[in-house]
């Protein structure tokens, strides 16, 4: 699409709304026009096609807020292709055909005031397409992203904690001071004039862009290639960084750390940081969510009877649980509070499991004792049930 066409053609009309439309109604108009008008749905309709492509150029404009602030902008001041002079230019209406604004010729000039090189210079930033002055900058590039892992103990990944990470990335070549040239004056791509793109068409009337193949998206040329960096202007680069881990991390979770990563070029933002972490196994506690978990061995008599257990707590004082009568084995009780660090601060429990412990050495009093219990208790069967529901399955 030319500058010309930018200006000329009212896109709001294209797509059926007004110029106050939202970016909802616009979206709106343009999905109802784009089914009806599809080449698929309209094969071999030659003026269907057009109109579709019609259709795709108008939402690729007013879609985008900054291309529709751009055309607007452009359409108030070359309005139906005259040019609309402000307050105190003397009065008269000075109409002129667009087309000598566009020619950069002599009439041009002479009719425009002074526009020179046409109206390509004035609105040369349009959609990154450029004049001569934007062929000439050449555009900052983000940082890459870095990946890398981390081992935390059970502990550490509870409470968190700060770790040095040493990590190998690109970064601007300190030889060539990131210019990929030897001598420090690169020149400006010549097939995508230093922006590091190039347009590719994909048919519809919308329009993708690649990296420059010539200059590998840099922007830039280098008449003699860095030795260093072989005029790539970028080269590995070790450092060591302080990173803290917050509290309550999980196992294999992958953090994000904005800004972290490799150094941008040309003044372009750091890239950012990606740690996955590893986190050991503890020989106590076990983890589930927020919360902690451990299996606490309780004997017969604390089970059957009831009493106060003390249980241990990570990395504070231990707990006293208070266990009912009838305890069965595996019963679940929680200490709350004692758990993992949660996003806000917060901690979650301490989910705690008992289990009978039987012993295996007993002294002859408390065999008599239990002998005692097995004598008293004869005439009970708690497998009763188990098989009378058995049988009635």
């Amino acid at each position: 699409m030319s500058t010309k066409d930018f200006i000329e053609k009212d896109f709001y009309k294209v797509l059926g709304v007004p110029k106050d439309a939202t970016e909802a109604e616009i979206k709106k108009a343009y999905r109802k026009l784009a089914r009806e008008f599809h080449p698929d749905a309209n094969k071999g309709n030659a003026k269907a096609e057009e109109r579709f492509k019609e259709i795709s150029e108008a939402n690729d404009v007013l879609g985008d807020p900054k291309k529709r602030k751009e055309y607007d902008e452009a359409r108030a001041l070359f309005g139906n292709g005259g040019f609309r002079p402000g307050p105190g230019a003397g009065g008269g209406s000075f109409n002129f055909d667009l087309g000598d604004l566009f020619g950069g010729g002599a009439q041009g000039q002479g009719a425009g005031g002074g526009f020179g090189g046409g109206i390509g210079d004035v609105f040369g930033g349009l959609f990154n397409r450029g004049g001569a002055t934007t062929g000439t900058r050449t555009q900052p590039r983000r940082g890459q992203d870095i990946d890398t892992e981390v081992t935390l103990s059970f502990t550490e990944a509870v409470d968190g904690a700060t770790v040095p990470l040493r990590m190998t990335s690109q970064a601007p070549c300190k030889a060539c001071s990131g210019t990929g040239d030897k001598n420090g004056t690169p020149r400006v791509c010549p097939t995508c004039v230093g922006t590091g793109q190039v347009a590719r068409g994909s048919g519809g009337g919308f329009s993708l862009t690649d990296p420059c193949p010539d200059c590998k998206g840099r922007g830039l040329i280098a008449e003699h290639a860095c030795l260093v960096c072989n005029g790539s202007g970028r080269a590995k680069s070790s450092r060591t960084m302080q990173v803290r881990i917050p509290a309550g991390v999980s196992d294999s979770q992958r953090i994000r750390l904005r800004g972290k990563g490799a150094p941008g070029e040309r003044g372009g933002p750091a890239g950012d940081l990606y740690v996955t972490v590893h986190v050991g196994a503890h020989p106590v506690f076990g983890r589930k969510g927020d919360n902690l978990t451990v299996t606490v061995p309780v004997t017969f008599a604390e089970a059957a009877l009831g009493g106060e257990v003390r249980v241990p707590t990570l990395g504070g004082p231990p707990v006293t649980l208070k266990l009912p009568p009838g305890t069965p084995n595996g019963r679940t009780m929680r200490a709350r509070g004692k758990g993992a660090v949660r996003k806000d601060g917060s901690r979650g429990d301490l989910l705690v499991t008992v289990e009978v412990a039987v012993p295996t050495d007993m002294s002859g009093k408390a065999r008599d004792a239990l002998e005692a219990y097995r004598e008293a208790t004869a005439g009970e069967d708690p497998r009763a049930e188990l098989f009378q529901a058995a049988k009635g399955a």
